[in-house]
């Protein structure tokens, strides 16, 4: 699998989508990891703040400055103040081997073009690897100033898309799920088909009562219901509360406030940790051979040091006991240094690798695979909520489902799962190459 996608980036910009489970960040840090290993000069991008940081990069307003700007005017304008900085920024790009950009479904039209602008701005001579899946994220809608670049929404609406010349690839075996009848649902809910056999298997899910067991973890559609029930069940433990506070250095005096600000932000770690020995706790990173994100454990003893904490001991759901250490997250920016580009630190995060694991939001659970779940259903509003709430689960087994509004269910699935039209002329329309998957 990893060997095609090589092969094919030797001669063309590649657009890797596919639904949840599927391996599509698997495979990416596998390329990442290949070209990097032969000395390539990789820029890795996330479309937002939160998919920079999951994907190991930076974002895409930052790397290419930005700034605000939506249109070309204004971009002008702020190009006339920074000159220095778009200098450095050619020069990154002129020796640039492998460009990825994370979560592409959320870079719309508009911004496509000043990426292609920056592009053409420099000697750019590298790959394009896009990944991401339209039916699950859509841009965010911002309107349109007379100044603005277009109408349209999708990166894929742009003339950059079609310039850009992409094969498009299309993972489809799921490495989430093995069970085959709820991963050919998931793919029918996915793409909006909401025939009598999804409606019927999303409604046996269904659970009279909002009834939650200590395995079980719940998906809310908002912030504030998450942070209710997670303050909640906490409460009720009969054990002293602990909480650790993040340490945040800063490397760069230059660094703005609200840059910083931001990133914290779109971290899925808490600058305040609130711990309980029995406290059930989920993972928000990966660690290879001791805990995957979104796997689940519960906290048997917080360890201290002169005052600090160390360490804590999870005990994991599958029975494994561990010890986890504080993971670092790290703010860079891409610098160029005699023709090689390197990340440099701008400021670091150090915070414990979990959060309380008794409610998510649908947002923040994305690229986790779940165990036990239970998605709360009552404030579905955005297009693709529901499937991505649905796809984080493992086992259907274990997946339960709660609704309890006026409205009648069915006709209430009708009217949050909405598919664009524009989304599904973009796939119909176009050839997906598959490629021969193996089972991660």
């Amino acid at each position: 699998m990893l060997e095609q996608i090589l092969k094919l980036l030797e001669n063309s910009n590649i657009f890797l989508t596919g639904g949840g489970g599927v391996g599509k960040s698997y495979l990416t840090q596998a390329v990442i990891k290949h070209y990097r290993s032969n000395l390539k000069n990789v820029v890795i991008l996330g479309s937002t703040g939160i998919s920079a940081v999951g994907i190991g990069g930076v974002s895409v307003h930052s790397f290419f400055k930005f700034g605000i700007c939506k249109n070309y005017e204004e971009l002008r304008l702020l190009d006339r103040r920074q000159r220095s900085k778009l200098n450095s920024l050619r020069a990154m790009l002129d020796s640039c081997d492998l460009l990825v950009i994370d979560e592409i479904s959320m870079i719309s039209s508009d911004l496509m073009e000043m990426i292609r602008y920056r592009l053409q701005a420099s000697k750019f001579n590298g790959r394009l690897l896009f990944v991401g899946d339209f039916y699950q994220l859509p841009p965010v809608q911002k309107e349109q100033g007379k100044n603005a670049l277009f109408s349209f929404t999708y990166a894929f609406s742009s003339h950059a898309w079609s310039e850009f010349k992409l094969k498009n690839i299309e993972l489809l075996i799921s490495k989430r799920t093995q069970d085959l009848q709820f991963y050919k649902i998931l793919s029918h809910l996915r793409v909006g088909e909401l025939n009598d056999e999804v409606i019927d298997y999303i409604n046996l899910l269904r659970s009279d009562k909002f009834e939650i067991n200590d395995d079980m973890s719940v998906l809310y559609g908002t912030n504030r219901e998450a942070d209710v029930l997670n303050e909640r069940c906490l409460k009720e433990l009969q054990t002293p509360l602990e909480v650790c506070t993040a340490d945040i250095k800063i490397f760069d005096e230059k660094l703005h406030e609200k840059t910083l600000e931001s990133w914290i932000n779109a971290l899925n770690s808490p600058l305040n940790l609130n711990m309980k020995i029995g406290a059930k706790i989920i993972f928000t990173a990966n660690k290879w051979g001791e805990y995957y994100n979104g796997e689940q454990g519960k906290i048997v003893q917080i360890l201290k040091e002169n005052g600090e904490y160390s360490g804590v001991i999870v005990q994991k759901n599958d029975g494994e006991i561990i010890e986890v250490v504080k993971n670092s997250f790290e703010l860079s920016e891409f610098v160029s240094e005699d023709g090689e580009i390197a990340q440099k630190s701008m400021a670091s995060f150090l915070q414990f690798p979990f959060k309380l694991a008794y409610a998510l939001t649908i947002h923040k659970s994305q690229g986790m695979s779940i165990n036990f779940l239970m998605c709360n259903l009552n404030q579905i509003f955005a297009n693709g909520q529901l499937y991505v709430a649905l796809s984080r689960a493992k086992n259907p087994k274990n997946l339960k489902l709660f609704y309890d509004r006026g409205v009648d269910f069915r006709q209430y699935l009708r009217k949050v799962v909405k598919i664009d039209n524009e989304v599904k002329k973009f796939y119909s329309e176009n050839i997906f190459e598959n490629i021969k998957e193996i089972e991660i």
